[in-house]
């Protein structure tokens, strides 16, 4: 399932939010993948609003960034509520993709270490440094076992294909064997916070 993003963004990025709320709320387990950014569940609106503005200009359609950082930001309650998991892996470039200023980005790396405490959350990144057995690959995201979505730059593909979603079962493990967690994870995300100055 291809979904060109021209067709759902017509009248801007609230209804793009707001549309993947029940997927969110009836997900038990998620598995989140993203090489370059801060995935959209632990965003701080700041960090939104820029990434938003940016996507909204680069693609052109109608400027809707407060509303639908507002559906985005909303939709993070399930960080806090119902019986959710939440396994984040990140490439470290995620972390230090200056995608804002630096203000922005630090009060983004902090919220990142708070969300990190939450018992319902595993977060591991990847340091760049890693001898690597499994290549970066598109940012991805696993709804339990039954769907996977990757954002493209021309549009959201949706996989629920038993086989499909296998291998990217298979890819999420190697991955997140490569990475590092607790401790080592925090200082990856301080050091990144230390480089803004």
């Amino acid at each position: 399932m291809y979904v060109e993003w021209r067709r759902q963004t017509r009248a801007g990025l609230r209804r793009v939010q707001q549309a993947a709320v029940p997927l969110y709320e009836r997900t038990r387990h998620f598995r989140i993948y993203e090489p370059g950014v801060i995935p959209g569940l632990v965003q701080t609106p700041a960090y939104a609003t820029t990434l938003m503005g940016a996507i909204i200009a680069f693609q052109q359609i109608p400027d809707d960034t407060e509303a639908a950082v507002a559906a985005r930001i909303d939709r993070q309650r399930v960080l806090r509520q119902g019986n959710h998991t939440f396994a984040i892996l990140l490439e470290e470039s995620a972390l230090r993709a200056q995608v804002a200023d630096p203000e922005v980005m630090a009060g983004q790396l902090g919220h990142l270490l708070q969300v990190a405490s939450l018992p319902s959350v595993s977060l591991g990144v990847i340091p760049q440094a890693t001898q690597r057995t499994m290549w970066p690959v598109e940012g991805f995201w696993i709804f339990d076992d039954e769907r996977v979505l990757v954002e493209l730059v021309t549009a959201e593909v949706t996989v629920t294909q038993p086989r499909e979603i296998e291998l990217y079962l298979r890819t999420f493990t190697a991955l997140a064997e490569l990475a590092v967690y607790g401790t080592a994870a925090r200082s990856l995300i301080t050091e990144a916070i230390n480089v803004l100055g």
